[in-house]
């Protein structure tokens, strides 16, 4: 497919594409075509327990009680479509991803991996709804410590009939309680840039895009505090 004219910016010249139907929300951590996964997928859905509260008497995925998003009852290991939720793990192409939707296909052939952590995604069912727990012990994503990292591989055919090949990789993290967003920008209590938000809640800390054929190689952005997805 020829895609030299699908190319996103990246960074902090973003255009945010609204996609209601697959929960997906395009900001400014996409990849030189496919959008990033985001908060309204399997995988963005907040997890476990509050800091340092215990967590008793959940479901856990051994016991073949806990459903996916389509109804499918959720087991140990992978599951056909690249989800391994019991390792905060996805391993697929990107339309795997939400289950080859028909709104994807363009992106059919983009290699998508992610991994992130319980607060993200609980591999427990903490609040006896039967699927795994979305920010659990949390009103919102704020505070929570969530993280995602995606990293994102694939080519195109440029305008002169080169084969391209790029590589996309980004962390995004769940902005603190008391972070302050300003212009699109998170920035912690005392002033210093996080980074810029996506999804409403959540910043980029580091972006790093490879593209030759596009004059991209390395580091887009790298937060000022760290690219670091454990502080928060």
């Amino acid at each position: 497919m020829h895609r030299s004219t699908a190319r996103r910016s990246v960074a902090f010249g973003v255009v945010a594409l609204v996609v209601l139907v697959a929960g997906l929300l395009l900001g400014g951590c996409s990849s030189i075509f496919a959008p990033a996964q985001g908060p309204l997928s399997d995988v963005a859905v907040l997890g476990p327990m509050k800091k340092g509260g215990v967590n008793c008497g959940c479901t856990t995925i051994q016991s073949g009680e806990l459903l996916a998003s389509d109804g499918s009852v959720i087991g140990v290991g992978y599951d056909k479509w690249g989800y391994n939720y019991q390792a905060h793990l996805f391993n697929g192409f990107y339309c795997d991803a939400y289950r080859d939707a028909a709104w994807c296909q363009d992106y059919k052939d983009v290699h998508l991996m992610m991994k992130w952590n319980d607060a993200w995604l609980s591999n427990k069912d903490c609040d006896e709804d039967g699927l795994l727990d979305r920010h659990y012990g949390y009103d919102s994503y704020i505070g929570s410590g969530a993280w995602l990292t995606n990293h994102q591989s694939g080519e195109y055919e440029d305008d002169q009939g080169n084969t391209c090949k790029w590589t996309y990789f980004c962390k995004i993290v769940a902005a603190p309680a008391d972070a302050i967003l300003t212009d699109g920008i998170w920035y912690t209590a005392d002033g210093t840039e996080i980074g810029p938000e996506i999804w409403g809640e959540f910043a980029i800390v580091q972006d790093v895009t490879n593209d030759p054929c596009a004059g991209l190689h390395g580091a887009q952005y790298i937060s000022p505090v760290g690219p670091g997805v454990g502080k928060w």
